[in-house]
């Protein structure tokens, strides 16, 4: 099977380079251009990001020497994977859509437009049925899919699982968050160290308005879910890994054994597809009174399972979990690709 070709917007950014780790090697898949800002363009992608490289210890050599490109109308790619930084985001994106291309991407701009799915690829996989009013509306073949906030990925798969099985009221959500989710160079270790920031700017409302269109339908629109959803969003020195601590109206009294059992037993469009990187469990629950934990937990399923643990009930009747996610592979990088992995298993790429 020839591959195709995809392109990586912002290219140098902590998203964009988890990008390219992740692209290396994919079996359906063909990284062709780098594109990323001006001052980088013309350069060699391992020149372009010397001394800011953050993923591993090398830059992956099947991407060292491709010359990097601004982001120009034409790309040898069918399909791009966007982490530009949302000050640009929103109208290159718009601009590659409106000329076919199809992009994937993380940045927040287009996340609730009324005709672009947010996809998390496990929750609401129906809702890609959506880019079918933008290649009206463009006509042609392009169109834009957004994943979520990297906090509202975390915490909407296990409540998919609990939603499909039962009752939900509201939930209340606090998150202590890495900084690598600050993007790079983030706050500064003067700030982080020996700190916990209590305010993440715009976290809160995303988490709480986009959990409700993932959970929601698609009838040639999208139909937001009746729950309320609170959040409070903290910054705290982590490397990598969001953990939330997630308290959730129930009804009917279910056991903790049938909760965990839910939770445990989840899957979904992914799994049954096997998409290359879908991992085998979207929920690992664990048992220990002490997990999850980022330094343990983060790599779960290549980065891309929610560990939850410590479900219980608590005195107020609430029902309770603690999760924990890789921001920047599930919560970014990866969930994009997902994405459009399951975009070409539905017939909207590469056909």
């Amino acid at each position: 099977m020839d591959k195709i070709k995809v392109a990586v917007l912002g290219g140098t950014g902590t998203v964009g380079q988890r990008y390219v780790q992740l692209l290396e090697g994919h079996p359906w898949f063909e990284l062709s251009e780098i594109c990323a800002s001006e001052s980088s363009a013309g350069k060699r992608y391992a020149d372009a990001v010397r001394g800011r490289w953050k993923i591993s210890a090398d830059v992956p050599e099947y991407a060292a020497d491709i010359a990097v490109k601004e982001c120009i109308p034409e790309l040898d790619a069918v399909a791009l994977l966007s982490g530009l930084d949302s000050s640009v985001a929103g109208d290159i994106e718009e601009m590659y859509a409106n000329r076919g291309y199809i992009v994937s991407s993380n940045s927040r701009n287009h996340r609730m437009d009324p005709d672009v799915p947010l996809l998390i690829a496990e929750v609401n996989p129906e809702h890609v049925k959506a880019v079918e009013k933008q290649m009206e509306r463009r006509k042609n073949s392009g169109f834009i899919i957004t994943n979520p906030n990297c906090s509202t990925i975390g915490l909407a798969i296990p409540l998919k699982a609990l939603y499909d099985e039962f009752s939900i009221g509201k939930v209340n959500v606090t998150t202590m968050q890495a900084i690598s989710g600050a993007g790079y160079p983030g706050m500064s270790a003067f700030d982080m160290v020996d700190n916990v920031h209590p305010c993440i700017p715009g976290e809160e409302e995303k988490i709480q308005t986009e959990t409700q269109k993932i959970l929601g339908c698609y009838d040639d629109g999208f139909i937001y879910a009746d729950i309320e959803i609170a959040a409070s969003c903290n910054r705290v020195f982590v490397l990598d890994g969001h953990k939330e601590d997630v308290f959730i109206e129930i009804g009917g009294d279910p056991d903790i054994e049938h909760v965990q059992k839910t939770l445990e037993n989840f899957r979904s469009v992914p799994q049954d597809l096997g998409l290359p990187s879908a991992p085998e469990k979207p929920i690992i629950i664990r048992h220990e009174q002490d997990r999850p934990q980022p330094r343990y937990d983060r790599n779960a399923g290549n980065g891309m399972s929610v560990v939850v643990g410590r479900v219980r009930k608590a005195p107020t009747g609430d029902y309770v979990f603690e999760c924990l996610s890789h921001n920047t592979i599930r919560g970014a990088a990866g969930c994009s690709i997902l994405n459009l992995e399951l975009l070409k298993s539905c017939g909207y790429v590469g056909v």
